[in-house]
């Protein structure tokens, strides 16, 4: 066995010996580890601002944030000095057995003054995934507890993300996920997603989105209201390929809602913390959600952190209710809080959120709105600084392409990582979420490699005949 005898950015090993020593190794998640070991992994050795440096020292444009996640930029010194600060005083502590600790404090209090709403209190986890695996356990006590022991079922969206825990992963949608480990698990439901260009045929956006809404309506029909507890929606759908619902979809599941006395999760772990130009998504949509599930923009993935947070309504019950028996070994771990609470300064001083608002969103949204213009793409969308491209080979009839669902995606995101910028596919959407602290400037260097890079797609593709529509 290879070891790497010291902590520099390669270890003095150079990038061949690092690849074989990771294919021997490491198993990666979300990946098919023979064809990656076949290839060889990209080695990332360094980031500063939205920025990333391999080990073949290519400069990199992440345009993905990370994992939707480094909202404040790579390179933040006060977030590895808070971390530093905080493991000379107190490394690890439990929030178990009436024990707390000043930076879960700390953190509680600053994340209930920016959520919205009543949502005043928050259950720590470690992952947006733990933190969907608590709201299932959290909304099925509530109801217990207010005497509908039978209010379990859980709605959910087809195509929808929510982690890759049992829990997470039956909450969420993805079809390839369930097929593997039995899932969903009992009393977990789905209703189709709000995407008009793949699935609104010939209804207008507006008559979509309200069609879309009503299948919550149906299925609380078809299960029956006196046994669901609760509907989980990300305002804007991230990992299933950054679907901004229609205008008229969130009012009408407002209205719903309402109506039948079911809770509402909104799932924030991508959405919250500025990423769509407010602190939370559901800012933007008027949503006023009794759970909502954070993470990721929480500490900008610095330290792995999420949570919970809880209306008034809910805790007050939580309070009466006894012993909650859940929790986990890193709830509102000292360093993690620390972090996330630095994070959560700088973004307030630095006004990252209106620097969203104001000015990258606005700018993205132009700027990418043009990419329509295309001759490979359908689609172009964006919400704050999300943003996604659906490929056709036919625009005006927003057809799929006739090979295997994902393959010109794939074709077109490896094409953009040889130039340099980190792009995402889901099928065939081509979806970017870059650090929040993105410049303008930036922004144009990003499009202008998009467009190389949809260029070279859109050439290999007709070269290999498969600008065919199914």
């Amino acid at each position: 066995m290879t070891a790497i005898p010291n902590r520099t950015a390669t270890g003095g090993l150079d990038t061949a010996a690092l690849q074989a020593l990771d294919a021997a190794h490491h198993l990666h998640p979300f990946t098919h580890h023979g064809e990656l070991a076949a290839k060889g992994v990209r080695i990332v050795t360094k980031g500063e601002g939205v920025w990333l440096t391999d080990s073949e020292g290519n400069e990199i444009l992440d345009g993905m944030a990370g994992l939707w996640c480094v909202n404040v930029g790579y390179g933040r010194t006060e977030l590895a000095e808070a971390a530093y600060a905080q493991m000379q005083e107190l490394p690890y502590y439990n929030t178990f057995f009436q024990t707390t600790h000043v930076p879960a404090i700390a953190l509680a209090a600053t994340v209930a003054r920016l959520a919205p709403g009543d949502l005043d209190h928050v259950f720590f986890a470690g992952s947006g995934s733990e933190a969907n695996d608590t709201n299932i356990r959290l909304v099925r006590h509530y109801w217990a507890e207010m005497g509908k022991p039978g209010k379990r079922v859980i709605i959910s969206r087809r195509n929808a993300y929510h982690g890759s825990t049992l829990g997470g992963a039956s909450l969420g949608g993805m079809q390839a996920m369930h097929g593997q480990g039995g899932l969903p698990i009992p009393d977990v439901v789905h209703i189709d997603q709000p995407a008009w260009f793949a699935e609104g045929g010939e209804m207008s956006p507006e008559e979509f989105g309200i069609a879309r809404a009503r299948q919550l309506e149906a299925k609380i029909a078809e299960v029956g209201a006196e046994n669901v507890a609760a509907f989980i929606a990300e305002p804007v759908q991230g990992a299933g390929g950054v679907i901004v619902p229609p205008d008229s979809y969130w009012p009408e599941v407002k209205r719903i809602l309402a109506e039948h006395e079911i809770l509402f999760i909104a799932d924030e772990v991508i959405t919250g913390f500025g990423r769509t130009g407010h602190w939370f998504g559901s800012e933007g949509y008027g949503l006023a959600p009794d759970i909502m599930t954070i993470a990721k923009g929480l500490s900008s993935g610095y330290q792995p952190i999420g949570g919970s947070i809880v209306s008034t309504r809910i805790a007050e019950v939580l309070n009466e209710a006894g012993e909650f028996f859940h929790g986990y070994t890193y709830s509102g771990h000292p360093v993690a809080c620390a972090v996330a609470s630095e994070n959560l300064r700088i973004m307030e001083e630095e006004r990252v959120v209106d620097h969203v608002h104001d000015v990258a969103g606005p700018y993205l949204a132009e700027k990418w709105g043009a990419l329509a213009d295309h001759p490979l793409v359908g689609e172009a969308v964006s919400k704050g600084l999300m943003a996604s491209l659906a490929l056709t080979p036919d625009k005006a009839a927003r057809a799929p392409f006739a090979g295997p669902v994902g393959e010109a995606g794939f074709i077109t995101r490896e094409i953009s990582f040889g130039n340099n910028l980190i792009m995402r596919h889901v099928g065939d959407r081509m979806i970017i979420a870059p650090p929040l602290v993105i410049t303008p400037d930036e922004i144009d260097l990003l499009i202008e490699r998009a467009v190389r890079t949809l260029d070279m797609a859109h050439d290999k593709l007709r070269a290999e005949g498969m600008l065919k529509a199914a």
